[in-house]
């Protein structure tokens, strides 16, 4: 299935590694102008030329501290400068921040919340009125199967990603009115940069093949999932073939997740 997002533009915050960086590759690969956020300028200019090889619109790398909202308004501005408009966002900055409840400072939860709510909160305000005005917009919230089922140590990743998915409803409703449509891609085991450094940290002498099939041991499927793969399902809700489709929340696991 051939999709075509030419004349739109996007913006894809985390964008210059792993997940953030495939979907940013597949918008472009199918006609969008990107706009990439990250914090690290290098990361983001390998990124950037990495995504226009296959590019076949603008590309853009902004630097940004998606966590502090003067960076994420100052970021807009230069994507509108760039772009010229924003019709799809897709929030996908964020880290695994996990703990035992008592170890979790109120630092630690709030800089949680303002990485991976408050982040998609001020931008999804800041590109709001003019979808609104054109009558078109997608809102993408990357998220984590821990949304829907959160485990024992799992604060504060899970409940800052079960808040996104309230987000996530919520401006589904008023923005359907808009044709502003929003949801939620829920992450499980799929292959980033975060288990290389994993891998990495174990010094087992494993290789990191041996080591994601033996995390795809208990996955249904049998395997660990691709960031390529996250990425169609992510490309798809960009476009205009999603046009009824919104309020979701969509796990891409492998059926690792028990709820749906």
């Amino acid at each position: 299935m051939e999709i075509k997002l030419d004349g739109r533009a996007a913006v894809v915050t985390g964008g210059s590694k792993g997940i953030g960086l495939a979907i940013a590759t597949r918008l472009a690969a199918s006609g969008a102008d990107v706009a990439l956020l990250a914090r690290r300028p290098e990361a983001l200019e390998a990124a950037r030329e990495a995504v226009g090889r296959t590019a076949r619109g603008r590309v853009l790398a902004v630097a940004c501290d998606v966590s502090r909202a003067e960076d994420v308004t100052r970021a807009h501005g230069e994507v509108m400068a760039g772009l010229g408009r924003v019709d799809i966002l897709v929030n996908n900055a964020g880290t695994s921040q996990r703990g035992a409840f008592t170890g979790i400072t109120d630092e630690v939860w709030q800089a949680d919340l303002d990485l991976k709510l408050f982040a998609a909160i001020r931008l999804a305000r800041l590109v709001w009125p003019q979808m609104a005005e054109r009558r078109w917009g997608r809102i993408i919230n990357v998220l984590n199967i821990g949304a829907k089922a959160p485990k024992a140590e799992g604060a504060p990743t899970a409940v800052s990603r079960a808040a996104g998915m309230a987000l996530t409803k919520v401006l589904a409703g008023e923005g359907a009115p808009h044709n502003i449509l929003v949801n939620s891609l829920h992450v499980g085991l799929i292959e980033s940069d975060q288990w290389v450094r994993r891998h990495a940290a174990q010094q087992s002498g494993q290789s990191f093949e041996d080591f994601l099939a033996g995390m795809g041991r208990d996955i249904p499927m049998g395997r660990v999932g691709t960031a390529e793969e996250f990425a169609n399902v992510a490309c798809f809700l960009a476009s205009d073939l999603a046009g009824y489709v919104t309020g979701t929340a969509i796990n891409v696991d492998g059926n690792l997740s028990p709820v749906m």
